[in-house]
């Protein structure tokens, strides 16, 4: 049976597609089930609860409150960036220059991956660089939205709203990607609808130019070799026509963003065509994204996550992804789903994740949320897929508020944090203002030395508590 759906019309990439790509994290380019009511069309045998409802008069425990801090101090002085020697205007002058011989350099390793001489040649005659692409990739906005902030933006009513009317209408093909991947469909639907909203906003950019002009300019020249290439065995194949192929000006296409070699290792031919066609049937996009997330490690008939409330004097240092536990031991720990809600099956492993450290809410993490995280590694962004699904699917908002005072820092402020917890002593890996896990460890350190909730969140408080006690 096929499932041919077409979609027509194009428009430019905005509002979240446009953060998606300024972030590098476009839908495979390269973090609660809260209302309980998982559904998949495979119907398996559904887990025992483990728990039964809270004990009566139970209700969540206060968040933990540091004492006030003192005025904040000003910021330190940036350093100056750097300019990468790829991104100076004259290795940009004599790269725009040699771009024809650049490309023509590439026909062995494109030949060796399948593609024609032919369809080589036809694809990249007369193909010039759009170098304002260079100014994208240098500048990419900084973006500092809480966790809270950008699940709130992306989980909007609207999308909820679209997002039904999106699965009532492709409705036959939601049924067959649940039943032939054991994914969850509702999932499916919130990457297309954060992805692109639906089909709306999926970008302008020609894809040959804009992965081929990175593959010979700039200085991501080595990644995106790859991607040119993958992108010229899509057209060569006959996959998608090349008027059709415009995405993202870093090449993410298709209504659920894949780009050329996430493309290449993950896309289906669902509605039975004989192409694998991502931009224009809604059956292979939704296919293909439901593979993705197979191939990710999604587990057929479990939630990616539960929202979770903790008990007073809880012990913030096993909010750590590298310590998972089953839901049995989460339990014994005083950990419980809001509103009386029972918890999954005992032996389902977990862990907790604090978005928004201790003042925000909290959630048990399962595998399935790690598969979300394959397609796109941001937390936010996987929270914000699982929370969409469940609302498409009837559930409520989250029970818990997300913090009303906090504020995200900035890539300055990260790197000024990670100096001066390395100036007090602390491993914090490489001074960067990505807050990678030696960083957490480094801050959950800090903070049980001065008395903060050790939750290992690198908020505003934190640097300003290093602020006023000096150093670094």
């Amino acid at each position: 049976m096929r499932y041919r759906t077409t979609v027509h019309g194009r428009r430019s990439a905005g509002g979240i597609a446009a953060v998606m790509m300024g972030l590098g994290l476009a839908g495979c380019a390269s973090p609660d089930d809260v209302t309980g009511t998982l559904a998949t069309p495979v119907r398996p045998a559904a887990p025992t609860a483990y728990a039964s409802p809270a004990p009566a008069g139970y209700a969540p425990a206060p968040r933990a409150v540091a004492a006030p801090q003192p005025a904040r101090s000003a910021p330190a002085a940036p350093a100056q960036a750097a300019t990468h020697p790829e991104m100076t205007p004259a290795a940009l002058a004599r790269a725009e220059a040699n771009f024809s011989r650049c490309i023509a350099s590439l026909e062995p390793a494109a030949r060796a991956r399948g593609v024609s001489a032919a369809g080589f040649r036809r694809y990249t005659a007369g193909l010039k660089p759009d170098m304002s692409i260079m100014e994208k990739l240098q500048t990419q906005p900084e973006f500092t939205r809480t966790a809270g902030d950008y699940v709130t933006m992306l989980v909007s009513e609207t999308r909820i709203r679209r997002g039904r009317e999106a699965m009532a209408q492709n409705a036959a093909v939601f049924e067959a990607v649940g039943r032939s991947y054991g994914v969850d469909p509702y999932v499916v639907a919130a990457i297309w609808g954060i992805e692109t909203n639906y089909g709306s906003a999926r970008g302008s950019y020609p894809v040959l130019q804009a992965t081929g002009t990175l593959a010979c300019v700039g200085r991501r020249q080595a990644y995106f070799r790859d991607e040119f290439i993958a992108a010229l065995r899509i057209v060569d194949k006959g996959d998608i026509p090349e008027s059709h192929l415009r995405g993202s000006w870093a090449g993410a296409f298709g209504l659920t963003q894949f780009m050329p070699t996430a493309f290449q290792r993950d896309a289906v031919d669902f509605d039975g065509d004989g192409h694998r066609n991502v931009v224009d049937s809604v059956a292979d996009a939704m296919g293909s994204t439901a593979n993705k997330l197979k191939r990710g490690g999604w587990q057929a008939g479990r939630s990616w996550g539960y929202e979770v409330v903790l008990p007073a004097r809880f012990n913030y240092a096993v909010a750590d992804k590298n310590i998972r536990k089953p839901m049995r031991e989460w339990w014994a720990m005083g950990v419980r789903r809001p509103e009386g809600r029972g918890m999954p099956a005992g032996d389902e492993m977990a862990y907790l994740l604090l978005p928004a450290g201790a003042q925000g809410p909290a959630f048990l993490m399962t595998d399935n949320f790690k598969a979300i995280l394959s397609y796109n590694p941001a937390d936010a962004y996987a929270l914000a897929i699982g929370h969409l699904a469940d609302r498409i699917r009837g559930g409520g908002p989250f029970v818990q508020p997300w913090p009303e005072d906090a504020r995200a820092l900035s890539r300055l402020e990260r790197t000024e944090l990670q100096q001066r917890l390395a100036a007090r002593g602390y491993d914090v890996g490489p001074v960067d203002g990505s807050l990678g896990s030696k960083t957490r460890v480094a801050v959950r350190e800090y903070q049980v030395s001065v008395g903060l909730p050790a939750d290992g969140h690198p908020s505003d408080q934190v640097l300003d508590s290093l602020r006023n006690r000096g150093g670094g």
